[in-house]
């Protein structure tokens, strides 16, 4: 176990907002890349087929879940070892950007495309999942208790902004120029590129690398690391796996968090299944287009900011298992009525007039789906930010780093299992509402799962 000593003080306000920026300088890559721009992208127009496109995004999200699950937990627990978090934070800073920079060469018909880019897609998520894992193990070193739900959920309202002000500039500079003739836009995109060659599409995956580059400069300035601990990389490596071990056996003698990290792991999986496969949905329902699509995460974005924000401050007053069961019931709420949504009806069975290309959003599926998605970001920024804080609340005194190792463990170990059931069951049915049907189920079950869990500190068992 690292010697408690070590641990530096709370850190500043600067430090803890600079902490929080770190969601601002990631959060693009997940919002333009993951959901608006380049997924749907990805489905209909590289691969050419929303079906087997969706199928394909799934295998590659699995893919790069279970390298994160094999390897975020011991590479956690080696960072605990070792000290300091910065140089992994690093390491993965320059994975993620190659990986980013990469996404510019899918343009259709690429020699080994589809390869290609699914392992630079595999690259930058599990480079970028990983400085997750060291970012948030970070929070109970730089903030006292009374304020890690709100610094929390800062950080996540803030992230929220930053995918929102990102996707804003890409929607005006690129997307808007090639898809709407509208005199708002520019007449061409900017640096002049070429929308017949997708390049507006694809510029997102290098703007996200760039973006990250320069927004993560802050946490490496202002926030303070822990000492080295001055073991040589061997030992390190060893220590960090024995501890990881020890605490994985331990675990079982503290039953109560053992049963939250399991009911977070599966209503996790579920909402990052919501997030990863809700345009790509969309696009293939409505053949919506990128800019389209980039609309509907926009307002997504602006209530998950709404959720975020709100989610911290409740987080604090009502506790985090209180603000847990609101923000997961809204998750529940968005994804069932986004599964009950076809092209000519609404809530599985009421037929409605059919979408009309030609006039986007106007259809009362497409309306019901924007509604629904109100209720998906509302319930995303809460829930991930007060599972965060829940985490800090019930971990023992002294052992919070150890916890917040099984924490990302819990977040990590099953990732994989949620794209790869979509993708499943969307090829088994030839159908996406079919595989979106998990999603649904997950978030059940991560709720019922969480009834028992009891909203108290642990006390340290030796």
């Amino acid at each position: 176990m690292t010697d408690i000593s070590a641990r530096p003080r709370p850190a500043s306000k600067l430090g803890q907002y600079s902490w929080g920026f770190f969601d601002w300088a990631n959060q693009p890559y997940f919002t333009i890349v993951g959901v608006a721009v380049f997924a749907p992208y990805f489905a209909t127009t590289f691969v050419g087929d929303a079906v087997r496109g969706q199928e394909l995004w799934g295998y590659i999200g699995a893919a790069a879940g279970f390298i994160i699950a094999m390897f975020s937990p011991i590479a956690g627990a080696i960072a605990d070892a070792a000290g300091r978090r910065k140089p992994w934070l690093i390491a993965g800073s320059i994975g993620f950007f190659i990986g980013a920079m990469l996404l510019w060469f899918a343009y259709p018909g690429a020699p080994h495309g589809v390869w290609f880019i699914a392992a630079a897609l595999v690259l930058a998520g599990i480079s970028m999942e990983l400085n997750v894992v060291f970012n948030n193990a970070m929070l109970p070193d730089i903030a006292p208790p009374n304020r890690l739900g709100y610094l929390s959920g800062f950080g996540y309202g803030i992230g929220y902004v930053g995918g929102f002000v990102a996707l804003a500039w890409v929607i005006y500079a690129f997307i808007g120029p090639v898809e709407y003739d509208i005199a708002f836009f520019p007449e061409v995109p900017w640096w002049g590129l070429d929308g017949a060659a997708h390049e507006h599409n694809r510029i997102v995956g290098p703007i996200a690398a760039v973006w990250y580059a320069i927004f993560v400069l802050p946490l490496f300035l202002f926030t303070p690391d822990r000492p080295s601990q001055k073991l040589k990389a061997g030992v390190a490596i060893r220590q960090g796996i024995s501890t990881f071990g020890q605490t994985l056996r331990k675990a079982g003698r503290y039953g109560n968090i053992l049963r939250f990290l399991i009911a977070r792991m599966i209503y996790n999986d579920g909402l990052a299944a919501m997030y990863m496969f809700g345009g790509i949905y969309a696009a293939g329902t409505f053949g919506w287009s990128t800019g389209q699509t980039s609309a509907f995460v926009v307002i997504l974005i602006v209530f998950a900011m709404i959720g975020a924000f709100l989610g911290g401050v409740l987080d604090d007053r009502i506790g985090s298992k209180r603000t847990l069961y609101i923000s997961i019931s809204f998750l529940i709420i968005g994804a069932v009525g986004s599964v009950s949504i076809n092209a000519d009806s609404i809530l599985f069975f009421i037929p409605v007039g059919a979408v009309n290309p030609d006039a986007p959003f106007q259809s009362v599926p497409e309306l019901m789906y924007l509604f629904f998605g109100v209720f998906v970001g509302m319930g995303g920024g809460p829930t991930q930010s007060a599972s965060r804080s829940f985490m800090a609340r019930l971990s023992p005194k002294g052992m919070e780093t150890e916890f917040f190792g099984l924490f990302a463990f819990s977040g990590k170990a099953t990732v994989f299992i949620a794209p790869l059931l979509v993708a499943l069951v969307t090829n088994i049915y030839d159908s996406q509402r079919a595989g979106l049907v998990v999603v649904t189920a997950l978030l059940f079950v991560g709720l019922f799962l969480l009834i028992p869990v009891r909203n108290e500190r642990a006390e340290a068992l030796h």
